[in-house]
């Protein structure tokens, strides 16, 4: 090999006798208008594109296809759904020794052959075509409707059975994609059956590894051979109407399946990593995800102050937490709860994970410039008596929020932080004046899952005097306190806890804590007044009564709780 030259540039100059002088112009085309340096030679007309595709191939040691004289059966052509032939410019055009053969355009998409495989339910291999030439090749194709057009909408129907029953019809007809879809029914059906929120598809280098996330917690599940990766992603993918070619770039979708007679909602997320595409499918059941706000633990006074905050004719009510700590759920709840015919209610998501009968609900798309602030913007022109907003992530969404709020509507949304009096310096944070944040904020309510110990099997024990001091209580005043601990049993799968409820922290803005707010107080010193003076329980301590209620464990409290 020249020096400096890389091996098509070799392959070019050998077998269409392109000079150093010529090589050089191509490089700099390439380098000036960003494009490959094949295709800068064809531009400059140095060699012919026929010519040229041939030292692709040569130089990447893969097969060359003439594609002007392929002519692929039916049988060949069916092998492979035409739009997903169309989608990634790939053409199949030969079956040989059981193997088929793939003409492409470009040496770096021979990853279409993984994906190929998952169809024609066997081994697949690329070879370079010249792209016009592949172009006509297949207008030839698939023109008026050939056995390609009539596969695609085979697998399309596959695909669209996904949303009739998990994974799709076609495993009971003897298709080659029998066992994979098979395999996402099997692994959507094992979710829901263990109510789990998440599932996650992570490859490594021997092995696919598969967990379910119930009730918080990551559960491992029986690992998958790792030559399955390729077929189960690209399976999922079509379900959720995703780019099967596209795997160098993160992509999200949905998928509606039926489990059981009950309509799940799947959030899909498909990330790049060093050893393939991980997958994570968050699971909605629509049925059951929509809960009132007894049903999550908020009882008691909190609760009565809670309702009362938000029968208010105008303000901003936040509810803060990390992601999964159910903080829509909960302002899910609130809003089920204000929806009255004489209320207009009108929400900004991203995404709408449920339905609201009654509700405007808007979905965020960024793509297109449709953001939380313009949505907000637009809202105000609407006449609403309440907003939610999904996230308020900047400055702009904040302050028109609080604007809002100011102008007669009652404002709900969230934010990520630890505990509830950060709120308010995290808007201050953002850029909102101190005194707009004390006279729009009317609330703001923190929240943590914890996990509800096994009614059929949590035990009774009398704890140690050390413990109840842990819990900041005083041993001398509950001298006959039983708590409860997980033991497990059948029914919960031997884990000793069984769904979950929150514990919660509402700080509600009074007349002095608006003026601490608007002075620019510390953190620590709003934090005090609001336990001392304003009447709220931390998130441990409202955790603590859970424990003595017998609902949740010692130990279940102290992992949620550590780090606060």
């Amino acid at each position: 090999m020249s020096s400096g030259r890389t091996a098509l540039e070799n392959a070019l100059a050998t077998t269409c006798g392109l000079g150093e002088d010529e090589l050089s112009k191509a490089r700099a085309f390439s380098s000036s208008r960003g494009v490959p340096v094949e295709r800068a030679v064809i531009a400059l007309s140095l060699a012919t594109e026929d010519a040229v595709f041939r030292c692709v191939a040569k130089a990447h040691g893969l097969p060359y296809v003439d594609a002007a004289k392929a002519k692929p059966g039916a049988d060949v052509l069916a092998k492979v759904p035409q739009d997903q032939a169309e989608q990634a410019t790939a053409l199949p055009v030969l079956i040989k020794d059981g193997v088929l053969f793939v003409a492409i355009d470009d040496p770096l998409k021979t990853y279409v052959a993984d994906n190929f495989s998952f169809f024609a339910g066997c081994e697949v291999r690329c070879a370079i075509a010249a792209p016009q030439a592949l172009k006509e090749a297949m207008k030839r194709a698939y023109s008026g409707g050939g056995a390609g057009a009539s596969s695609g909408q085979k697998v399309g129907a596959g695909a669209r059975g996904g949303e009739r029953k998990a994974g799709g019809s076609a495993a009971a007809d003897g298709d080659p994609d029998g066992p994979v879809i098979r395999l996402v029914e099997k692994l959507i059906e094992g979710a829901v059956d263990e109510r789990a929120s998440d599932i996650h598809i992570e490859p490594y280098e021997g092995h696919v590894r598969v967990r379910y996330r119930v009730d918080g917690v990551l559960r491992d599940q029986p690992r998958l051979d790792r030559a399955l990766h390729g077929p189960l992603t690209s399976r999922l993918k079509i379900m959720a109407s995703m780019d099967i070619a596209e795997r160098r770039k993160p992509q999200d979708g949905r998928i509606d399946v039926r489990v059981q007679g009950r309509p799940i909602d799947i959030r899909a997320s498909v990330l790049p990593s060093n050893h393939g595409e991980s997958v994570v499918m968050r699971l909605l059941d629509k049925e059951n995800s929509l809960r009132s706000l007894e049903s999550l633990g908020f009882i008691g006074e909190d609760r009565a102050r809670f309702d009362a905050v938000i029968e208010r004719p105008n303000g901003i009510v936040l509810v803060t937490g990390p992601t999964g700590s159910g903080k829509t759920t909960t302002l899910y709840a609130a809003l089920r709860q204000l929806n009255r015919p004489d209320v207009k209610i009108i929400t900004a998501e991203d995404p709408v994970e449920f339905n609201l009968a009654g509700i405007n609900q808007a979905q965020v798309r960024s793509n297109i410039g449709l953001t939380f602030a313009r949505i907000l913007r637009a809202m105000l022109r609407q006449a609403p008596n309440v907003i939610l907003v999904g996230e308020i992530r900047d400055k702009e969404t904040a302050e028109i929020a609080v604007q809002a709020a100011l102008t007669g509507h009652l404002v709900f949304s969230t934010l990520h932080t630890n505990d509830a009096p950060s709120a308010i310096t995290r808007l201050v944070d953002m850029g909102v004046k101190p005194f707009l944040v004390s006279a729009a904020v009317q609330a703001v309510m923190a929240q943590r899952l914890v996990r509800t110990l096994c009614t059929s099997c949590a035990e009774s024990y009398r704890p140690e005097a050390a413990e109840l001091r842990m819990l900041g209580l005083d041993p001398a005043a509950y001298p006959d306190l039983q708590l409860k601990r997980a033991r497990g049993c059948e029914k919960c799968d031997q884990i000793g806890y069984r769904g979950r409820l929150g514990i919660f922290e509402l700080m509600i803005l009074d007349q002095t804590l608006r003026e601490m707010v608007f002075r620019g107080e510390p953190l620590t010193r709003l934090r005090e007044y609001a336990r001392t003076s304003g009447g709220m329980r931390t998130l441990t301590e409202d955790g603590v009564g859970k424990v003595v209620a017998g609902t949740t464990s010692v130990e279940e409290l102290l992992r949620v709780t550590a780090a606060l």
